[in-house]
């Protein structure tokens, strides 16, 4: 995406796993340590070819198949997710989205309801991720995506990945859904308005307009049509809910707050959580989890297995947290309870916090400064082990408590 997809946030402490992770790609595709680029290039093509890529197609992409330095070194450096989930969705979950979004959902109303007799995916939840990937296609990017999945293909540090992609590249300009020149996109190569990689285009886009192509970059009943059948691939149930705000008391057990914890609803209504209005929960067994972005101090929310395909569209908490809110914002919800959560640990804090950690036998993913999932499992863990409430948020007073000598 541009705005916000995919988690790709690599930085110098990150160096020496990206170091690893290359020599493991090495071994597994063609990548720069088996030659010059124009080599792999021309071996990429004689595969293609044995794939059924035509000629007349290779040579339309041609110009458009250089190296790129710079698509490796913006691989290697994000730091999107930095921010919290309150600063993350204050600035992307905005009025302006929300307003734009109840709009283009009046504008397509024959089109979404198209979509949810066929696909069963609620036309906020597309809105949502139209608006965050792309601004509703006002933000598609300006790199060329030829060049920059080439790059990143050739890069071993996730080359059998993007060589994947870089082949179904080549089938979307043979199949006649896009020519070589249009396909302008993010720095990553995601495509169309709502930033898909060509993989996912190849095989989830659908001729939603009826003029005979699939065009994700400027075609909204294509781009809609296409979103809500890639959420089914993804697993998306019809009829279920995503997310929903709740209110937790105090003396909530907070080691069930846990995305692998799902619970039916009439158990949370029992431990005292209620709707955020303060009235009751339903009173049925529809498992849910219990979500606490920000700590027990800040806004919580019963996530649905739904929930679970927001995952796999980005793996970052943070961002999926805020897509399901503004999908919910979006349908009608109220704005969320922000609470009073700790300050966020800086940057640093955290990589200490995963570095002690890791060392005492913790897997926390990757000792990069951000709060992923595995890292907030291992926080929870120590949060358990020196009796803090364990609602997997690190602050300060676990931070001081884990330094030596404490």
């Amino acid at each position: 995406m541009v705005l916000a997809k995919r988690v790709r946030m690599m930085i110098a402490a990150l160096w020496l796993v990206a170091t690893a992770l290359f020599a493991n790609a090495a071994q597994a595709a063609p990548c720069r340590t088996g030659g010059p680029y124009d080599k792999w290039l021309a071996d990429l093509e004689r595969e293609a070819t044995a794939q059924g890529v035509s000629q007349s197609t290779i040579a339309a992409a041609a110009p458009f198949l250089t190296y790129d330095q710079r698509i490796v070194y913006i691989d290697r450096g994000q730091r999107v997710f930095t921010q919290t989930f309150l600063e993350f969705s204050d600035r992307m979950a905005a009025g302006y989205r929300i307003q734009t979004g109840v709009a283009k959902i009046k504008t397509y109303s024959a089109v979404f309801s198209r979509i949810d007799e066929q696909y069963g995916v609620p036309a906020p939840v597309i809105v949502g991720f139209w608006a965050l990937e792309s601004d509703f296609g006002a933000n598609m990017g300006n790199y060329h995506s030829l060049s920059s999945i080439a790059s990143l293909a050739y890069d071993c540090r996730r080359a059998d990945r993007f060589r994947g992609q870089l082949l179904d590249a080549l089938r979307l300009i043979e199949r006649g859904d896009l020519r070589p020149e249009e396909m302008i996109g993010s720095w990553a190569g995601e495509l169309g308005q709502t930033q898909m990689m060509p993989s996912e285009y190849f095989h989830y886009a659908v001729d939603y307009d009826g003029d005979g192509k699939r065009n994700l970059l400027r075609s909204a009943p294509d781009v809609l049509g296409s979103t809500a059948n890639y959420l089914v691939g993804l697993g998306w149930k019809r009829g279920e809910p995503w997310l929903t705000e709740v209110r937790v008391p105090a003396t909530m057990p907070w080691e069930q707050a846990d995305l692998d914890i799902k619970l039916p609803r009439t158990r949370w209504a029992a431990y005292g959580v209620t709707l955020a209005d303060g009235k009751p929960l339903p009173a049925d067994n529809r498992p849910a989890s219990l979500l606490l972005p920000m700590g027990r101090l800040g806004p919580a929310f019963l996530v649905y297995p739904n929930f679970d395909v927001y995952l796999q569209w980005n793996n970052s908490l943070v961002y999926s947290t805020t897509a399901a809110y503004l999908a919910t914002r979006i349908a009608g919800a109220p704005a969320m309870h922000r609470g009073t959560p700790p300050p966020p640990l800086p940057f640093n804090d955290i990589k200490a916090i995963q570095t002690m950690l890791a060392k005492a036998g913790y897997d926390v993913g990757a000792v990069d400064g951000f709060l992923g999932l595995k890292t907030r499992q291992a926080v929870k863990a120590m949060q358990l082990k020196y009796g803090l409430p364990a609602d997997s948020y690190p602050t300060a007073e676990l931070l001081a408590r884990m330094r030596p000598g404490h």
